[in-house]
């Protein structure tokens, strides 16, 4: 029995929905406009901060080493940068988180989308929840962040990674790795 191209190619899915919304250059220039440069800062945490990171998000650590984009403008902190990847249903959502100089939440971006469904964690609306939230902030879908319908392993992964980052900063901070 032969199958045609067709039929084969029919057979095959092909993830035809990746979007590239940002590069990381172009998140820095939209996170911290008046930043005047970029320090990149490896973070490397032991048992000890694995732990307490864990602790106080709530969540497993996914790696002791993190890279961080310290903005400055100047010699003035002006805040943080980290780039992330999660899981959406499928597929891996790559995305920004700028963070002030306190900890606190400045805006996310999301860099590249590549689920079918979902794309609406890129609305800005959605997105603008996370603003001025910091460790002391649930950071939870149905708690303090409302969820997408059809999105919601999006919303709920890409609030998880959120919740990560935020303590990672603050463990980094206190840990005297960030200043």
């Amino acid at each position: 029995m032969r199958l045609t191209v067709t039929a084969l190619a029919a057979m095959c899915p092909i993830a035809a929905f990746a979007t590239d919304y940002l590069s990381v250059e172009q998140a820095q220039k939209v996170m911290f406009p008046d930043a005047t440069g970029f320090q990149v800062q490896q973070l490397a945490f032991d048992d000890t901060g694995i732990k307490a990171m864990e602790k106080l998000s709530g969540l497993p650590a996914r790696s002791n080493h993190w890279q961080v984009q310290v903005a400055h403008k100047g010699e003035q902190v002006l805040g943080y940068l980290v780039v992330d990847n999660v899981v959406g249903k499928f597929e891996l959502i790559s995305y920004a988180v700028a963070l002030g100089s306190d900890g606190t939440v400045r805006q996310v971006e999301i860099l590249s989308y590549r689920e079918s469904h979902g794309y609406e964690v890129r609305l800005p609306a959605w997105r603008k929840q996370f603003v001025g939230k910091g460790i002391q902030s649930p950071l939870r879908i149905g708690s303090d962040i409302a969820n997408i319908s059809g999105a919601t392993l999006s919303c709920t992964h890409l609030t998880d990674g959120i919740r990560r980052i935020v303590s990672l900063i603050k463990i980094a901070r206190q840990s005297g790795q960030l200043s």
